[in-house]
């Protein structure tokens, strides 16, 4: 990440929302940098947030683009309890991991680390999540500090490195699973003519080598 990307992604509030267009925070401060979004797509930041991303690239204030959302109070998610089935939906969304519970267990909001990004709410499949005014009238960077935005920030970084773990410690297990299956084809497939056997092989060992390639590739990334 080159300086000046760095500075725009500190300019970023850090609610990791996508409204903005991006995957992350980081992905808008990059393409800010490349020249290739401009800098009124962040609801969360608001106009101060406008000004403090004009200021850094140079560019002349322009006010919040509607298309990517309006400026409003911050808002946290609450879950209501009678409601919630459990399903760990919501727990997978939260970019900043500020959702506790588990599979077939209430699950909670920890308030304080909610960024109000709003993207648990789409995925849950009985509509049990609503939200909350936390800021009363105030908005933007008014309704948001610079520590919030660093803890957030950190989360979301963690929260990308447990999905990162997970997808390669259940990759791991597959592939673990899939050799000891080809060690003895024969006995794990009803196929029983020779040929056909090695075709199967053929296949399952090209679909390992794919898988291996992927990890290297998202390793290489990390």
């Amino acid at each position: 990440m080159n300086s000046l990307t760095e500075k725009l992604l500190d300019a970023l509030p850090q609610t990791q929302c996508t409204r903005c267009g991006y995957p992350n925070c980081a992905g808008y401060a990059q393409a800010m940098a490349q020249g290739e979004a401009e800098i009124n797509q962040c609801p969360p930041g608001g106009a101060q947030g406008v000004a403090r991303l004009a200021q850094l690239l140079g560019r002349a204030l322009k006010p919040l683009d509607p298309k990517f959302g309006l400026e409003a109070p911050r808002h946290v998610a609450y879950i209501d309890e009678d409601w919630c089935i459990g399903c760990t939906l919501c727990l997978k969304a939260c970019p900043t991991d500020a959702i506790l519970g588990s599979n077939k267990r209430m699950h909670t909001v920890i308030e304080d680390l909610c960024t109000g990004c709003e993207l648990c709410l789409p995925v849950c499949p009985v509509d049990c999540i609503l939200l909350e005014n936390a800021s009363g009238q105030a908005s933007g960077w008014d309704a948001w500090s610079e520590a919030q935005a660093h803890t957030a920030r950190q989360r979301y970084a963690t929260h990308q490195q447990r999905l990162l773990r997970d997808q390669t410690e259940q990759e791991q297990a597959k592939e673990i699973k899939t050799k000891a299956k080809l060690a003895d084809l024969a006995a794990h497939s009803s196929i029983t003519e020779p040929a056909e056997l090695d075709k199967k092989r053929a296949i399952i060992e090209a679909a390992l080598a794919r898988a291996r390639e992927r990890e290297k590739e998202r390793n290489s990334k990390a």
